[in-house]
């Protein structure tokens, strides 16, 4: 369902129940696409399946066409939630910027594009629960109780998570062959015209990004690769996008949220510097403690956390940073500065996703200048990678992450993407290092075991 904006919203009616919880990549795979998923560290664990309502939207007012739908929406439901986890949501993405999903992969995803799933399965901490929408002709409350009974006895079928274990996972498919859109060469000339122009007081910061195409030398096993990323990086949030049936899906696990916002209660990061993991205890404090005492690094951070706060200030009638320390993930470790707010008035999520999108983190500084350059040095359309990916609800409440260490999908290709921030003192030669870090949590997840 588009939205129509010369008629009232069709009504939506919402269904919950408990459930024992079914294991996860046997559900992901007995729902019917499009699928998404949705896990933060603070956030229970979505599985979301089909489409009882779309929204869409391109162009400069993309974010404020998507509110305005999902006002129109939830102001029409009928909603018995069983718990706050279980209660109807709409889940999905925007473009990095305008325009910026035409070529491949991008093709099939939309500027922007939330989907209020016909099923969503959620297992939070005080249970598992089966949530069934409607909207429209299908939004009769004894229709979506019965479609409500069916798919639990479907879910019921599946076994429970605790029969399942990760021996019981296919294995990772392996790359046949990679291709890279920047070479060695274009990216050291590319870094090096951007310090020049930092230098020169034409930019203060900018992050440049590669792209990694993969031939899978397997199927791409979807379930299992996000029950691994899970383990792996409890403390991310992960995130799974299908655009259609189609076969492509976004997916990935950042450990940069953009911001959450419960009633007036914001939080958001700043998180930029980076270097890598030690081979024993001892050489990771030392690595940690050089990201801590690097001049270049902490500039940058500092670019990022002074932009952050600024961007809040309008809505804010405080801002509490919290202290920089050391993030450590799998692979690599990031200068890390949480961030709270409370603001002056009731606002909605996207009015903050806005205006914080996109951070220095991953575009640059000033923001107009900082996406000329991207947009005229890569030579790749970003799509929705390092763009926000996340949750609306009712009370204009939500979540949202940078979609960073991040991938696009299909059955044999998977096509990676990694950047880092540029300031006056960056080496080409490190600075490409540091992109190769980047792309290891999704490379991981798709080399064999070998």
């Amino acid at each position: 369902m588009e939205r129509v904006r010369s008629s009232p919203a069709p009504p939506l009616v919402s269904r919950t129940t408990g459930i024992d919880a079914p294991a996860f990549a046997a559900a992901f795979d007995a729902l019917p696409a499009p699928r998404m998923t949705w896990n933060a560290p603070d956030d229970a664990l979505v599985l979301a399946s089909g489409a009882a309502a779309t929204l869409t939207a391109e162009g400069p007012d993309r974010f404020a066409e998507i509110r305005a739908g999902a006002d129109e929406l939830f102001d029409s439901g009928d909603v018995h939630a069983g718990t706050e986890a279980a209660r109807p949501r709409l889940f999905g993405g925007f473009a990095f910027h305008e325009g910026g999903c035409d070529g491949d992969p991008w093709e099939p995803f939309p500027e922007a594009r939330f989907v209020l799933p016909r099923v969503q399965v959620t297992f939070a901490d005080n249970g598992a629960w089966l949530t069934v929408n409607a909207v429209g002709a299908e939004a009769d409350p004894d229709a979506v109780e019965a479609r409500l009974a069916a798919e639990r006895d479907r879910l019921a079928g599946l076994g429970e998570a605790s029969d399942v274990s990760a021996a019981d996972r296919p294995p990772r498919p392996g790359i046949a062959a990679t291709r890279r859109t920047t070479s060695r060469e274009a990216w050291r000339e590319s870094v090096e015209a951007a310090v020049d122009r930092i230098r020169g007081g034409d930019l203060r910061k900018v992050v440049l990004a590669q792209a990694l195409e993969a031939d899978l030398a397997a199927a791409f096993p979807r379930a299992a690769t996000l029950d691994r990323l899970a383990e792996k990086y409890p403390d991310c949030h992960r995130y799974y996008f299908e655009p259609d049936a189609g076969g492509s899906a976004f997916f990935g696990a950042t450990p940069e949220r953009l911001v959450a916002l419960r009633g007036r209660t914001v939080e958001t990061d700043a998180l930029a510097g980076t270097t890598g993991r030690g081979e024993t205890p001892a050489e990771d404090e030392w690595l940690a403690q050089e990201l801590l005492d690097d001049d270049k690094n902490v500039h940058e951070h500092e670019l990022v956390a002074d932009t952050v706060r600024e961007q809040l200030e309008p809505f804010a009638a405080s801002i509490s940073p919290g202290e920089r320390r050391v993030r450590r993930l799998a692979t690599v470790q990031h200068l890390h500065t949480p961030i709270t707010a409370e603001l002056s008035a009731d606002r909605h999520v996207l009015e903050l996703v806005e205006a914080l999108h996109p951070t220095p983190a991953v575009g640059g500084l000033p923001p107009d200048r900082a996406l000329e350059t991207i947009h005229d040095t890569e030579p790749f359309d970003r799509g929705w990678y390092a763009a926000p990916v996340g949750w609306i609800d009712a009370a204009g409440n939500g979540a949202f992450a940078v979609a960073i260490r991040s991938a696009v999908a299909t059955p044999r290709r998977a096509t990676l993407f990694a950047g880092v921030g540029l300031v006056a003192d960056s080496d080409p030669d490190l600075e490409w290092d540091e992109v190769q870090l980047k792309y290891r949590p999704i490379l991981d997840e798709l080399e064999d075991e070998g």
